[in-house]
């Protein structure tokens, strides 16, 4: 298929919804998810500035349940800096991964796009969404997966399949298999031609015509409901699953960094990923420094401009300070996230932990963990306004909003 330069394309990120983000609380009890700040930026401004690599992008659509007004803010100031529109779509109820880029079908087409690219906003990787693109109009079929090989014991968290190794063509899919199937999982990422509408509609009268044609036992009838709806389709199961073998899908293997953004730990983790992506393709994002003006920096470091730290701190790698934190003489920042309006005091240390907006941290206190990403307590959290004061230490613990600890913790989670 030959690509045209009038062909326009469009991209769809899920953001899913406020019943969605409990395993990220207590942060998202303040933002939504989506908005929470990694590496500086938030979550969604990752995906969004990779679509912005797509060539005759003509629109970004974020399809979810939140409220619009909590994201109206972040998606004029988002327009305005990429100059690439960027709308905020909010679902009705559930309809499902495909169900919901279906739902609103006819906006996705308004500008008649040949591809339609589809993203997770809890996908952390490099988005190689231009090479995808190439690699799929060489493939044909209605749609390309991105797919990324990982260690056989964690791959049956995901998607598994099995692609041909010449051709590429997707052959078998399963979604979180009880046995193993596959070291190659499916990556959140694909690019579609419009016929994906034509198939989800087909699994939705599917659905119906079943519904009509079965008869109902008079036990069936007085249970309750528990057949699905027929606009709710999962792209997993209810696409990929039945296309797979068909010439239908193809996948394209990413040799780069991927992880999925489930907990508040794999936030940090994905924090020092970005970071050090932009060391390669956005390096003036990066602070340095060397203990004289200001203070010393080591390794991937972002420091908003209207953060204050003291020349004599000594921070990173892996930090990222938002917008108007305080970070006082002596102090040392290793591997953590300090979000709005934080003050940190004199010779206080923090590693492997995110510290809550206007949270503050009293003199020579220890806010610590091992760093262990994705186990509960391998990273400490302190929820918005939370105080610790003067040579407190707190490990491995969760803290949440607007609690003083005035005694030293470990491996607690505070109420």
């Amino acid at each position: 298929m030959e690509s045209s330069t009038e062909e326009k394309v469009v991209a769809v990120i899920l953001v899913g919804g406020p019943t969605k983000g409990t395993r990220f609380r207590p942060l998202s009890l303040n933002i939504p998810k989506p908005l929470f700040p990694i590496a500086g930026q938030p979550m969604v401004h990752h995906p969004i500035s990779a679509c912005k690599r797509i060539p005759n992008l003509a629109q970004v659509y974020l399809v979810g349940f939140y409220e619009e007004r909590e994201f109206a803010l972040y998606v004029s100031a988002i327009s305005n800096e990429l100059k690439v529109p960027v709308r905020y779509l909010r679902e009705d109820k559930p309809h499902g991964s495909a169900g919901g880029l279906y739902h609103f079908r006819n906006l996705i087409m308004e500008d008649n796009p040949s591809h339609i690219f589809l993203l997770n906003c809890d996908v952390c990787c490099s988005f190689p969404l231009p090479e995808m693109l190439e690699a799929h109009r060489k493939y044909g079929g209605i749609g390309t997966l991105l797919v990324i090989k990982v260690s056989p014991e964690s791959a049956s968290q995901f998607g598994e399949l099995v692609a041909d190794p010449v051709t590429n063509e997707l052959l078998h899919y399963t979604e979180k298999p009880e046995t193993f199937v596959s070291d190659r999982i499916n990556c959140g990422v694909y690019v579609f031609t419009p016929e994906i509408f034509t198939a989800i509609r087909d699994v939705s009268s599917q659905r119906n015509d079943t519904a009509t044609l079965r008869r109902v036992s008079s036990y069936e009838a007085l249970q309750p409901a528990t057949r699905i709806p027929a606009d709710f389709v999962r792209l997993d199961q209810d696409i990929l699953s039945p296309l797979a073998g068909k010439k239908q899908l193809y996948t394209y293997e990413t040799m780069d960094f991927w992880e999925q953004i489930k907990s508040p730990g794999m936030s940090l983790r994905c924090s020092e990923l970005y970071l050090s992506q932009f060391r390669l393709t956005s390096p003036h994002i990066l602070a340095s420094g060397d203990g004289t003006k200001s203070a010393i920096v080591i390794g991937d470091v972002y420091i908003h401009p209207s953060a204050k730290v003291h020349p004599t701190a000594k921070i990173g790698p892996n930090v990222s300070i938002s917008a108007n934190a305080r970070v006082g003489p002596g102090v040392r920042l290793i591997s953590c996230i300090i979000l709005d309006d934080v003050e940190i005091m004199e010779n206080a240390v923090v590693t492997n932990a995110i510290v809550g907006w206007k949270s503050s941290i009293g003199r020579w206190s220890r806010v610590q963990a091992e760093g262990v990403y994705n186990s509960k307590l391998g990273v400490t959290i302190l929820g918005d306004s939370v105080a610790v004061e003067d040579e407190v230490v707190v490990t491995s613990s969760i803290v949440l909003p607007n609690k003083t600890l005035n005694v030293s913790v470990q491996d607690e989670i505070i109420l």
